[in-house]
């Protein structure tokens, strides 16, 4: 059984004992805190340490990222620590007055990042795209089954959730035309994605292998990789994603432990291709995760995609990223790409749900939408089970659409 808590928490909460994901928050005086949410609470970490005669050397903020960077002895340590401050009540006294109500902080992006990496693990979204782009053509290209396909991000354009997102602009050319135009991306679009938060190194020229995930994976977030697919179809051949992606990524704000997701684990889906050594899973960990993702577009759920029918695992994208010697950073960061499941109203993306603009989505207001338009607030939340039968929650990552900004062209 889950141990109670003299905590208040709400029915049915989400962020229960079973959870306990880590943030960074800011008060009044605008310094920044390493924080825990418990319930509607947020618990100012470093305050509890101290006032519990723990070591708080790696809570003080103004990022995750000491803590990041302790290693997994340590991540478990605090887990335990936190789990007896919020269960036992001779610990209420000093701990109680260091929580503080949600509404009343400020959440910011909570670690300071690496690298950053977007892989393309979804075969149902993967297909998808293949089919609007080669049709009569294998929607798979040869290499998708035998590798985690990805590409290097611009970690500087990570933001928080609830960060607005300005239309990009850049050069764009349709279909027919001789020449680009210069001018706001015409078909800006969103990707529901899981994201993967590293805490522990690695050096260059070594390899972390399929076993050592759970050592070098701190935990777990939610991110809308906004993409503007005009910009992305003119820019990426022969290379790829470039001005199309890197004008922003939002993040949800709380990181999910992996020891919170221990009852999410599932097997992923069955390969059809056989796997080189170092892929492949079959006698290691399998790091498939049991996620519910729901994708909001002004207020109405327009898609909920599967997460665990993701053909390629977070393990197998680590070991595949560093596989040629790469090395880990702290705080370096990698989403799975667009998460999308086999039926229309799981595709994760609105070039999928809107099927290129061939079917627009239709709105509860009568409104129809085939990309976003100004003004347009898209939410991405999720849930996966817990322990004893609970379930556990990713917070959301929001993010609100503005106008370009005027500029030469």
């Amino acid at each position: 059984m889950t141990s109670s808590t003299w905590v208040d928490l709400p029915e049915g909460t989400l962020f229960g004992l079973a959870n306990l994901p880590y943030g960074v928050f800011s008060r009044e005086d605008g310094r920044r805190r390493v924080g825990v949410r418990v319930g509607d609470l947020v618990l100012d970490l470093a305050a509890a340490a101290r006032a519990t005669g723990a070591d708080a050397a790696l809570l003080e903020g103004p990022t995750l990222n000491p803590l990041l960077a302790a290693g997994r002895a340590h991540w478990s340590a605090l887990r335990s620590a936190l789990t007896g401050w919020l269960t036992d009540a001779a610990h209420r006294a000093a701990v109680e007055p260091q929580l503080h109500p949600l509404a009343s902080v400020t959440l910011h992006l909570p670690f300071e990042p690496g690298d950053y990496v977007d892989f393309y693990a979804s075969e149902h979204h993967a297909a998808n795209l293949g089919a609007l782009f080669r049709p009569g053509t294998e929607p798979l290209t040869p290499n998708w089954k035998h590798l985690p396909i990805g590409y290097h991000g611009r970690a500087g354009s990570l933001v928080v959730s609830g960060t607005p997102v300005v239309r990009p602009c850049g050069q764009r050319r349709a279909p027919g035309e001789p020449a680009p135009r210069f001018g706001p991306s015409l078909r800006l679009d969103i990707e529901a994605e899981v994201g993967f938060l590293v805490g522990t190194p690695s050096p260059q020229g070594s390899r972390v292998g399929l076993t050592g995930f759970a050592d070098h994976v701190f935990g777990v977030c939610l991110v809308n990789d906004w993409s503007a697919r005009d910009l992305q179809a003119w820019e990426y051949v022969p290379l790829g994603p470039f001005l199309g992606k890197s004008f922003a990524t939002s993040l949800s704000p709380w990181i999910v432990p992996l020891e919170a997701l221990e009852q999410a684990r599932t097997a992923p889906p069955v390969r059809d291709v056989p796997l080189l050594p170092y892929l492949d899973d079959g006698a290691a960990p399998q790091w498939g995760l049991d996620l519910s993702l729901e994708v909001a577009l002004n207020g109405s759920t327009v898609s909920r995609p599967p997460f665990a029918g993701l053909y390629w695992t977070a393990a197998q994208q680590l070991a595949h990223m560093t596989v040629n010697g790469a090395p880990l950073r702290t705080g370096d960061f990698y989403a799975s790409g667009t998460v999308s499941g086999p039926d229309p109203e799981t595709r994760g993306s609105l070039i999928e749900l809107a099927w290129n603009g061939e079917r627009p989505l239709e709105l509860p207001d009568g409104s129809t939408r085939t990309f976003l338009e100004d003004g347009d607030e898209v939410v991405i939340t999720a849930t996966a089970p817990g322990a004893d039968g609970s379930r556990i929650g990713f917070g959301e990552v929001r993010g609100r659409i503005l106008p370009a900004t005027a500029g030469e062209g």
